[in-house]
């Protein structure tokens, strides 16, 4: 079983940037899918991005495309977001996600572990 915690979230002003990162501890955290999720203020949990176990292998909700960039550095057992040209409607508690899988998906019901969150805020 891998543990999770996010850090790197705060508040930045509409079109800046933020890295967030997710720091797993186990020794199996190159056999994970990992994902991003996020949840705004009276809204439901959605997928953000998600990455396989090998580095090429991504995928993105239509709202972050060419803006977001998830990545891994399975030697660090972290995962990261880079955040770029940020939005206020991507204010949100951001939430890392772990899947014991090779399967990537998008689908959060699929994720067997989470971390506690971190706040993202961005100012117009």
């Amino acid at each position: 079983q891998v543990q999770l915690v996010e850090s790197g979230g705060g508040l930045v002003q509409a079109g800046g940037s933020l890295r967030l990162s997710c720091a797993a501890s186990g020794r199996t955290f190159s056999s994970y899918v990992m994902g991003w999720f996020r949840q705004a203020p009276g809204k439901g949990r959605e997928f953000v991005a998600a990455i396989g176990w090998s580095f090429g292998h991504t995928r993105y909700a239509d709202s972050v495309k060419g803006r977001f960039t998830i990545s891994r550095d399975n030697a660090k057992n972290t995962m990261y977001l880079q955040m770029n040209s940020l939005k206020p409607e991507d204010t949100a508690v951001y939430y890392c996600a772990a899947r014991a899988s090779v399967v990537l998906t998008t689908a959060q019901e699929e994720y067997s572990t989470w971390g506690q969150g971190t706040q993202v805020t961005v100012s117009s």
